[in-house]
């Protein structure tokens, strides 16, 4: 396969892409250089495998060189690979369980950032107790509701076609439309994409700019665009990525993203931006909404103030309060789950299961007050079973067991 069809995880277990991130030399670096030059729609997807390698290869304590081997045997023999990868250098921890998560879909919050619990008073293992498990990894499904109210169920599999919008089941497709301002209809049809519980999706909108929407999310968008004119969409809740199209191909359209949640309380948040890549976390039940930017920039306008967000910066609006701030934050955590990964850096255990309630639709609570505050960092893979995911909660003795009845769970 060329570089130029890589995705992300391809540039991360590519032998060569990891020599140049963690080993730079004369050559590596104007080869990049170079093929960068030739292929710029590929920046923001080379810096994302850049910042992915970069956290893989972070130093942490050291398994056993037993652990070590084990750990080894394990992803060769599910995927021989990333066997080139085992002799190029000394792998940390952090590495060998990420990379486990990312290649073979080893679970891989093994590696325990901060234990809070008192050994001696967790008491012994005990066995699962499992009554009709219904919980599944979640899927490519959505509802889409047209200007009429009329309701299309997208999943895999089913095939939806208009004149102006197809589906595989997928992926949702709006034709590209570029008609001058008088001779389109100044006010076009709206159409919403809501995302379940167990969910995601992926759009094109008419404009050519793409985005992947996490599951329990909906976004609000015209059908058709007119060029020079701003571009609006509403993510009326839960989380995108934005891969806008360039503002320069729209006779200078600016692209903006509206947030009725902050809306609805009086207070306003508008992204807005000519060209770029950035993910927005707005869910219901969180108070505050999270605004990351990967490539280019954005203007991010609140409470009559604008705040300017450069790559690698995070702005935090909390709803309530009507306060903002900006800081530097790793970037793959952000938006990791896109390319089919949950990634956590000192995250508590109630925080991560707030991001898998939603992706296998269940419902988590903790047997233990103790359990919510332990911090992890790691990465789960989103094909994982949740009873591989518990399992491997066990094997740090954080949990004793847990319990599934239907789409519940209970840890102790």
């Amino acid at each position: 396969m060329a570089y130029e069809d890589y995705d992300i995880a391809d540039f991360i277990q590519d032998k060569d892409f990891q020599q140049w991130v963690l080993e730079p030399d004369g050559r590596s670096e104007a080869f990049w250089a170079d093929w960068l030059a030739d292929h710029p729609e590929k920046k923001g997807t080379v810096a994302q495998a850049r910042r992915g390698v970069q956290q893989l290869a972070g130093e942490v304590e050291h398994l056993s060189q037993t652990d070590i081997d084990a750990l080894w045997q394990r992803i060769l023999d599910n995927r021989g690979r990333v066997r080139s990868l085992k002799h190029q250098r000394r792998w940390s921890t952090r590495t060998l369980l990420r990379i486990a998560a990312v290649f073979v879909g080893i679970m891989a919050i093994t590696f325990l950032i901060k234990q809070q619990l008192d050994q001696n008073t967790k008491g012994p293992m005990a066995p699962p107790i499992i009554v009709d498990n219904q919980i599944t990894p979640g899927t490519d499904r959505a509802t889409l509701t047209l200007e009429d109210g009329t309701e299309v169920a997208l999943e895999k599999g089913r095939v939806y076609q208009t004149p102006n919008v197809s589906s595989n089941g997928e992926e949702l497709v709006y034709v590209s439309s570029r008609a001058e301002p008088q001779n389109r209809n100044p006010q076009p049809a709206t159409n919403t994409l809501t995302i379940p519980r167990g969910g995601q999706f992926f759009i094109i909108l008419a404009d050519g700019t793409k985005v992947w929407l996490n599951s329990e999310s909906q976004l609000r968008y015209p059908v058709a665009f007119t060029d020079g004119e701003a571009r609006e969409v509403e993510l009326v809740y839960g989380e995108a990525y934005f891969e806008v199209s360039p503002s320069t191909e729209h006779k200078g359209s600016h692209f903006k993203v509206l947030s009725p949640r902050a809306q609805s309380r009086g207070n306003n948040q508008i992204v807005e931006v000519l060209g770029t890549q950035f993910n927005i976390r707005a869910y219901a039940d969180e108070p505050v909404i999270y605004t990351t930017l990967v490539e280019g920039k954005v203007a991010l306008a609140h409470d009559g103030k604008t705040e300017d967000l450069l790559p690698d910066q995070q702005f935090r609006y909390d709803v309530e309060n009507r306060s903002g701030t900006l800081s530097t934050v790793n970037v793959y955590d952000v938006v990791a789950w896109r390319q089919g990964v949950f990634s956590f850096e000192h995250a508590t255990l109630e925080d991560i299961m707030d991001v898998l309630e939603r992706w296998y639709d269940m419902e988590v609570t903790f047997g233990d007050d103790r359990l919510p505050s332990v911090e992890y960092s790691g990465s789960i893979n989103k094909r994982y079973q949740i009873e591989e995911i518990l399992r491997a909660l066990i094997g740090t003795e954080t949990i004793r067991t847990y319990e599934i009845h239907g789409n519940r769970v209970i840890l102790k």
